[in-house]
């Protein structure tokens, strides 16, 4: 085939692809109307969940075993994910709040889970995020819950003790490497600003190859970068998003030291959604100290349900003086039968016990 007869291929091509598209968001239309007259059948108010991560995961999973190539599937995958939020805009006018300023991990995060035709807030601190998510400032709010080398987020935990309403709809895991921005070259670099964490993670690199510039802790890696943008001789550890976001080079990419870094995000919103067969369900408890063997009780409850503990976390509680809130990830819905019968047995050890959310569990 000649390459005139290639390109008249493609334009007829991306004509039926047109056509194709907006049918498919008429459909969208048609869903997002077929649930609001249920709503207002069952007599219910507010609007309908316009983003349900059960069937955004069966999609992705259904595109992915359709797909024959020359795509790969993360290329399939990734133009679905602009598809259906677009389809999203369509349905609503949906709002996600997040942890900025723009170009943090947070943001990334969002934008992998979201897409772009989305409008995006930027909030200072953890907590606001969820705050906003709690008086529907936002529809949707995206938090980090853990770092796969740094463990649990702990601010998180402890604004789920604040909002214990907020529900948990979705995780997203998104692998975190740093690079090193600047307007110059390596030998004029005095000073680099970074998240604490993100010193942590390229202390090495940085004692080897500018043991003498001053290290300066600032909120965010995406403010390192905006930082650096606007200094003279200086330099931030940050991802190669805000390089491009903030007009930077990249002096050096990927200098920390711990592979395989990734960081888990949770969705936040008004409600979880039902049961796909393969989720995950956080729960927050509070046991009586002055009980012996309280908590080894409450969790033996979960082994005899057959039910896999993930992870646990501690906090002190706000309500209670030396008394702790345990967070309880299992595998499960809590509407499953045997997590059910679970969460009713496990009262009996209880003082407090909230499910802050059941979500599908995600590849990463």
């Amino acid at each position: 085939m000649d390459l005139e007869s290639a390109r008249k291929m493609i334009s007829d091509v991306d004509r039926q692809l047109v056509d194709l598209l907006n049918s498919r968001a008429r459909l969208s239309l048609n869903v997002g109307a077929a649930k609001r007259r249920s709503l207002e059948e069952e007599g219910s108010e507010g609007e309908p969940e316009v983003y349900v991560p059960g069937q955004e995961k069966r999609v992705f999973e259904k595109v992915r075993g359709l797909n024959q190539g020359p795509l790969s599937g993360d290329s399939v995958c990734a133009i679905y994910r602009e598809i259906m939020s677009a389809s999203i805009s369509l349905q609503s006018d949906v709002t996600v709040g997040y942890l900025g300023p723009p170009g943090t991990f947070s943001h990334q995060a969002a934008l992998n889970r979201f897409g772009d035709s989305l409008a995006y807030v930027p909030y200072g601190k953890i907590e606001d995020v969820v705050h906003a998510v709690a008086k529907e400032e936002v529809t949707y709010g995206l938090v980090p819950i853990e770092n796969s080398t740094f463990g649990a987020v702990v601010q998180t935990l402890d604004t789920f003790v604040d909002q214990p309403a907020v529900k948990i709809r979705a995780e997203v895991y998104l692998p975190v490497t740093q690079s090193l921005l600047s307007r110059y070259q390596l030998s004029a670099i005095r000073k680099v600003y970074s998240h604490p964490q993100a010193f942590g993670q390229s202390r090495r690199w940085l004692d080897e190859h500018l043991p003498h510039a001053a290290r300066v802790e600032v909120s965010s890696t995406a403010k390192a970068a905006e930082l650096a943008a606007s200094e003279n001789y200086t330099a931030a550890i940050s991802s190669e998003v805000c390089a491009s976001m903030y007009h930077l080079d990249v002096v050096a990419k990927d200098i920390t030291t711990m592979r395989d870094n990734t960081t888990r995000f949770f969705v936040l919103g008004q409600s979880s959604d039902g049961p796909t067969s393969d989720d995950k369900s956080l729960l927050m408890f509070t046991v009586d100290h002055r009980e012996p063997g309280a908590l080894c009780s409450a969790l033996n409850v979960f082994a005899k349900h057959k039910i896999n503990q993930t992870a646990i976390n501690s906090r002190p509680s706000a309500q209670r003086q030396w008394h702790y809130m345990f967070f309880v990830e299992i595998i499960g819905h809590a509407q499953d039968a045997n997590v059910a019968s679970a969460l009713e047995e496990i009262k009996a050890y209880c003082l407090d016990l909230v499910v802050l959310g059941s979500y599908p569990r995600q590849s990463y």
